[in-house]
């Protein structure tokens, strides 16, 4: 029993190293020189410690206006999402009408599709649209997604009719049932659909890659950092401790909600009826 214990134990503490050690070996490198990278790149640890990539990033380099508009876009984009996921999910769960199968199915079958498939259509709309270079154009195309739908339809199908069935007698319309009695209870699936729009708007790169590509003033944190590291003859020179240490500030947020909302996340992903 004890020799199985700490076989298990062993097993949590080799994988944990092998899924920390890329972390730790990006935060090291942005403390490195770069010819300290090139001699000792898979040392995590820095013979001596350089902030010249920490000062490049916070005060010679428009970091600070990247992660403005990321905060911008994503808190924006993120309650789009979470409104219009909901409102498309309890549709598909609790409404009846012509075409839902199909509309579901067609929902389904975008999740099968790579978002770079996408790229040419979504740009020759918001060209059409005048969106390009703007947050509108940043914001719109990420303010509803595939998987946020069917994740709350599949949490709402679960729940019992009889509170919203009970609220229609008492007068209240389709929209009243949704916002009063049905929403207060899929609190779980929806702070889960906040996490993970937070997550995929935050690290979105494609998206600014066709909008504001020509508007340097509305480029965000992805986008920003793969023009932050270059430098030498024709940006072929990578200067990766700077790199390092842009892309550490950037995920710093995503691993704060998610710490803070992980019991929500697995407690949500359990009850949706989502199987893996």
């Amino acid at each position: 029993m004890v020799y199985r214990r700490a076989l298990r134990y062993g097993l949590l503490i080799t994988f944990a190293v092998v899924f920390i050690y890329p972390f730790l070996l990006s935060l090291g490198t942005s403390f490195k020189s770069r010819p300290e990278v090139a001699t000792s790149s898979v040392s995590p640890w820095p013979r001596s410690f350089d902030l010249r990539a920490w000062t490049d990033v916070l005060v010679h380099s428009d970091f600070p206006l990247w992660t403005f508009n990321s905060i911008v876009v994503t808190v924006a984009a993120t309650l789009g999402r979470v409104f219009i996921d909901s409102l498309a999910g309890y549709a598909l769960a609790r409404l009846n009408f012509r075409g839902r199968g199909i509309l579901f199915a067609g929902i389904i079958s975008v999740l099968a599709v790579p978002p770079i498939v996408l790229t040419v259509p979504r740009f020759l709309v918001l060209k059409e649209l005048s969106l390009l270079n703007s947050y509108s154009g940043l914001i719109l195309p990420l303010a509803v997604d595939a998987m946020g739908i069917f994740l709350m339809r599949q949490f709402f199908v679960e729940l019992p009719r009889e509170l919203e069935e009970a609220a229609r007698i008492d007068g209240a319309s389709i929209f009243q049932a949704y916002w009063h009695v049905v929403l207060p209870l899929a609190r779980p699936a929806l702070l889960t659909l906040t996490i993970l729009s937070f997550q995929g708007v935050w690290n979105e790169f494609l998206m600014p890659l066709i909008v504001v590509r020509a508007s340097p003033s509305h480029w965000t944190l992805p986008f920003g950092l793969s023009t932050l590291g270059r430098g030498g003859a024709g940006g072929q020179s990578f200067d990766y401790p700077v790199m390092m240490a842009g892309s550490i500030l950037t995920i710093i947020p995503v691993a704060i909600v998610f710490v803070i909302f992980q019991r929500y996340f697995v407690r949500s992903v359990a009850s949706s009826g989502v199987k893996g």
